[in-house]
C-alpha cells in the first residue's frame, strides 16, 4: 500500500510493524539511501582514519518551516558546520527524528528531502538513523536530533587557546539573517524576499580557509547567542581582548529594522551559516579571499582584531570612536530558534 500524500502521521508509524516500515520505505529510504544506510543495521559500519572529530546538535525551531529553509536544513547544516568549525572534514551523519502524531506525510517528505540535498552538497552521507511517534501536543510537529563525524585536517590546531594578540577577527557575511526569518514568520512581518535564512553548509569554505591561512587559531559558528556570544567565550578561554568596528559590521538594513520594531541587538542574533575566524594578521589578507571565493563568504569581512589589554573582554568601536563593552548575552533572546 502506498502512502497518500494527503495522510498524515499516526502512532502505529512508530510501533515497528508494517505501518513503520511503509514509512521507511516510502519516506526515508528513497531520500537518505545509500549502501551503508540500506544494510538497515543497528547501527553504521563506517571507513575512516586519523584523528576524529564527533558532535551531536538536536533542533527544535518554530515555525518548522521559513524563507529559505526548513528544520531538516538547519539540522543537516548545523552538525556539518559543528564539525567544520573543528578543522574537520565532515563525512557521516545520523539522524533521529521524532515526529508528533497527525504531521502531514507530505511536511516529512519534504523535510526528508530537504536534508538528502544539504546532505549531497556538504558531501556527507546520513548513514544510520531512528524514527519515533509521540502522542498529539508532545512534540509540537518534528523534533530532529543529528550527529556527526569527521576526520581533522592534519597540522590543523583549532582551539581558543591558540588565540594571541594581534590577531584579526573575519566574518564570512551578514549578521542576523537567519533570526530576522524565522522571526518574521514567526511574527507575521513581510521582509523582501532576498531576506532569507543564511543557513548553509560551510565545510568547503573551511576547508579553504584553513589551506589558505593554516595558522587559523579558532573557528566559530555563531549561532544561539550571536556574535556577542561567540566573542566573549573566545575571549574568556584565550585570556586577551577582542575589539570589533561598528562600521566594519555587515548588516542588513531590513535586519536592522527588524531588531528596532522587536528590541534586538544584531550581535545577538543567530546566524546558521556564518563563520568567525581569529587569524594571524600575516595570513588574514589570504584567508579574506578564501573566504570571497565560496559562494557563501562572498560578504566576508575583517571586522576586528584581538589585543593584549582588557583580557577576556569584548569591545564595540562605535562610528563616533567611542568603545562600549559587548557583553555575553543573559540568556535566549529569540527561543526555538534552531
Amino acid at each position: 500500500m502506498a502512502l497518500n500524500e494527503s495522510e498524515y502521521i499516526t502512532l502505529a508509524h512508530g510501533a515497528g510493524g508494517k505501518i513503520s516500515r511503509e514509512l521507511m520505505d516510502k519516506v526515508i529510504l528513497p531520500e537518505f539511501g545509500n549502501p551503508i544506510l540500506n544494510e538497515l543495521h543497528d547501527g553504521a559500519r563506517l571507513e575512516l582514519s586519523g584523528r576524529l572529530a564527533f558532535t551531536t546538535d538536536s533542533y527544535t525551531v518554530q515555525p518548522l518551516f521559513f524563507s529559505g529553509g526548513n528544520i531538516g536544513k538547519l539540522a543537516v547544516c548545523g552538525t556539518v558546520n559543528d564539525l567544520a568549525m573543528t578543522g574537520a572534514v565532515p563525512r557521516y551523519l545520523s539522524a533521529g527524528i521524532i515526529i508528533e502524531e497527525g504531521f502531514p506525510i507530505k511536511d516529512l517528505r519534504t523535510i526528508a528531502h530537504t536534508m538528502r540535498e544539504m546532505a549531497e552538497a556538504a558531501g556527507v552521507a546520513i548513514v544510520t538513523g531512528d524514527t519515533k511517534v509521540v502522542g498529539r501536543g508532545k512534540a509540537d510537529g518534528i523534533f530532529i536530533n543529528t550527529a556527526g563525524i569527521g576526520e581533522l585536517i592534519e597540522g590543523v590546531s583549532i582551539s581558543p587557546k591558540e588565540v594571541r594578540p594581534g590577531m584579526k577577527v573575519l566574518l564570512s557575511g551578514y549578521l542576523g539573517d537567519h533570526a530576522a526569518t524565522v522571526l518574521a514568520g514567526r511574527h507575521g512581518l513581510q521582509l523582501p524576499d532576498y531576506i532569507k535564512t543564511d543557513c548553509a553548509p560551510l565545510a568547503q569554505l573551511t576547508q579553504a580557509l584553513l589551506k589558505a591561512a593554516p595558522h587559523t587559531a579558532v573557528l566559530r559558528d555563531p549561532t544561539r547567542g550571536g556574535l556577542a556570544a561567540v566573542l566573549n567565550e573566545i575571549a574568556e578561554a584565550s585570556g586577551v581582548g577582542v575589539i570589533i568596528e561598528e562600521e566594519r559590521l555587515p548588516v542588513r538594513p531590513e535586519v536592522q529594522g527588524v531588531c528596532d520594531i522587536l528590541g534586538f541587538d544584531v550581535l545577538e542574533l543567530a546566524n546558521e551559516g556564518k563563520c568567525v575566524a581569529f587569524v594571524p594578521e600575516e595570513e588574514a589578507p589570504a584567508a579574506l579571499k578564501a573566504m570571497q571565493q565560496s559562494p557563501y563568504g562572498k560578504a566576508a569581512c575583517i571586522i576586528g582584531e584581538t589585543t593584549g589589554q582588557a583580557a577576556g573582554q569584548v569591545a564595540l568601536r562605535t562610528a563616533i570612536g567611542g568603545l562600549r563593552v559587548v557583553d555575553m548575552p543573559l540568556g535566549n533572546l529569540v527561543p526555538r530558534i534552531c
